[in-house]
């Protein structure tokens, strides 16, 4: 069972998430909707456990901070330079995935996805 965070603005989104990677993947979940609260909760989360996410789920597109901006800010902490990071998006580009990539990204999932796709990336990026 690995700890998650999903930052994504989308109320929908935060209900499919908590379905497949807590009912049907048995993983823990927190969230948030946006990047900068994802990197306020990544904080306390370090300083209430002592430990980094072991996942972390991202959307490109939410307000206040976006998700390339999110995974640059985690890509500098030392703790999270190696932490799966994923991106769950609508965006389909070249362009945006190839900025992904530059991120350190470790993939790169477009909405709509299914729950079986989903659960069988956490598996092999956590494996």
């Amino acid at each position: 069972m690995a700890v998650i965070l999903a930052a994504d603005d989308s109320e929908s989104f935060h209900s499919t998430i908590e379905y497949t990677l807590v009912n049907k993947g048995g993983h823990q979940l927190e969230q948030a909707e946006n990047g900068s609260a994802a990197l306020k909760k990544i904080e306390q989360y370090r300083n209430n456990m002592g430990k980094s996410y072991d996942l972390i789920l991202a959307d490109v597109n939410m307000p206040v901070m976006g998700g390339f901006e999110m995974v640059e800010e985690i890509r500098r902490m030392a703790d999270y330079r190696l932490t799966p990071i994923i991106f769950l998006t609508t965006q389909n580009s070249d362009e945006a995935k190839q900025r992904g990539r530059d991120l350190k990204a470790t993939g790169w999932i477009t909405k709509p996805f299914s729950p079986e796709v989903l659960l069988g990336v956490v598996a092999r990026v956590l494996a």
